[in-house]
């Protein structure tokens, strides 16, 4: 089973780049998208639904906005949409997909690029889904959840470590929180496999960036410890070019 994690910074952009052809090409049993800035999501379904996909969408509230969505080849046996707070849940950050065997969420942290205030908004959304995350888990322990977090984890995931020390993305309380996160029973799945240098997910638009490779890696694929044994491999995909992000893949057993 492939189970992929795309933002797609605009989800009408990705198609008429190309992207709903790739996803046919590629085929992944799951994926999870984010940013898909679309409330009119009848718009874009039939691209997916062609390709065989049961596609589930929260959009934001405010229009050309954030937004995740999951789509999947197996009808799932439940989706959530949220998680139960509504500062959150109006930005259309979270959407939960469980299956018999697991749960697949598709997550879109706030990003803080805009100021104080939305920073602020960071810390609130990360003490909220981690208080959701080990709730949750009380009843589906086997997780997996791909996103954009909007957080570099460690000196190897930024191009530049030093000269983005204070920038939003690369905070100590921010990598804090990330590392809490996984301590508490989850695998960052590209680093299971893989600790070397220059492997990122994020480019700036500007200055050449993504051809320089200096970039950021804050999209993520996690999985519960208790689901170890079903990890065969996992990448990340800088080639694939439909978003100023990438997708990151995960082979299951």
């Amino acid at each position: 089973m492939n189970i992929i994690s795309y933002n797609l910074n605009g989800i009408r952009s990705a198609i008429s780049k190309g992207f709903s052809d790739w996803l046919k090409t590629e085929k992944p049993a799951v994926i999870g998208l984010q940013e898909i800035k679309l409330s009119e999501t009848n718009l874009v379904a039939p691209f997916f639904e062609d390709l065989g996909y049961f596609c589930y969408w929260y959009p934001a509230q405010k229009k050309g906005y954030s937004g995740v969505a999951i789509l999947s080849k197996q009808k799932p046996l439940h989706i959530e949409y949220g998680i139960g707070i509504d500062i959150h849940d109006s930005e259309g950050r979270v959407i939960r997909a469980d299956f018999e065997d697991f749960s697949f969420l598709s997550v879109y942290l706030p990003s803080s690029s805009a100021g104080e205030h939305r920073q602020m908004v960071k810390y609130q959304f990360m003490d909220d889904f981690f208080v959701y995350i080990q709730n949750l888990r009380q009843t589906q322990p086997n997780l997996i959840i791909g996103g954009d977090f909007n957080i570099c984890h460690q000196e190897i995931d930024i191009h530049n470590p030093k000269a983005n020390a204070n920038s939003p993305g690369f905070l100590p309380d921010e990598r804090a929180w990330l590392t809490k996160f996984i301590g508490t029973g989850m695998i960052d799945v590209f680093r299971h496999f893989c600790q070397a240098q220059h492997h990122y997910s994020w480019w700036s638009f500007r200055a050449g960036a993504r051809q320089k490779n200096l970039g950021w890696r804050i999209d993520y694929l996690f999985m519960s410890e208790s689901m170890k044994s079903k990890l065969k491999s996992a990448q990340i995909l800088p080639e694939v070019a439909f978003s100023d992000h990438c997708p990151v893949f995960m082979a299951l057993l």
